[in-house]
């Protein structure tokens, strides 16, 4: 079965990093390169553990389990640098490209998204999708990242849509908790990115 909307959805968000956007593994690789430069571990399976959380947070929660004390500005920095130079062949996800393709303009939509706002929209500029976005709410817009609800909650605000009506396309297990947290219809992209992903 393809991916599809709910009949009870007014409005769409969609996080962007591994649902929307083939970015992982540029996002891998780069944090990767700063752990190397800095002296910490981010193995692959923490990275995608951790998915859907801040820069800043993932940096709170490597020095606490790892007795560190590394400076989240620097680290974000870097990765963030480090992730700019490796995004140039990032491309759309073809399943959920398609829901937001079949449904522009017909229901509102919104990016609701753990990353930073220069690097998402850097990342909207790269696969053509500014032209279907101008509702993005981004790390740098709220207080409390997933697995809380509040980048979400923010999304439904700016489509002014009420919660229950909003669906959430996710790959991730902390952004799921978040729609879920949030009163949404939470939907698991990942059982549709198995094969031929890509557009």
């Amino acid at each position: 079965m393809p991916l599809t909307v709910d009949p009870r959805a007014r409005g769409l968000i969609f996080d962007i990093d591994g649902t929307l956007i083939d970015t992982m593994p540029a996002h891998l690789q780069a944090w990767q390169e700063t752990a190397r430069r800095y002296g910490f571990e981010y193995p692959e399976k923490l990275f995608y553990q951790l998915a859907g959380m801040s820069t800043g947070e993932i940096v709170h929660y490597i020095n606490c389990q790892q007795g560190l004390n590394l400076d989240p500005e620097t680290i974000i920095q870097a990765k963030n640098e480090a992730y700019l130079r490796l995004n140039e062949n990032i491309q759309v996800i073809k399943p959920v490209f398609r829901i937001v393709q079949e449904y522009a303009g017909k229901l509102p939509m919104a990016l609701g998204t753990g990353e930073y706002r220069q690097v998402a929209l850097v990342n909207l500029q790269i696969t053509g999708l500014d032209r279907y976005f101008d509702k993005i709410v981004t790390a740098d817009d709220v207080t409390r990242c997933k697995p809380d609800p509040e980048t979400f909650l923010k999304c439904a605000e700016l489509m002014k849509i009420p919660p229950e009506y909003c669906q959430v396309f996710e790959d991730g297990d902390k952004g799921l908790e978040a729609a879920r947290r949030g009163g949404m219809i939470a939907t698991d992209v990942r059982p549709f990115l198995k094969a031929d992903v890509k557009a």
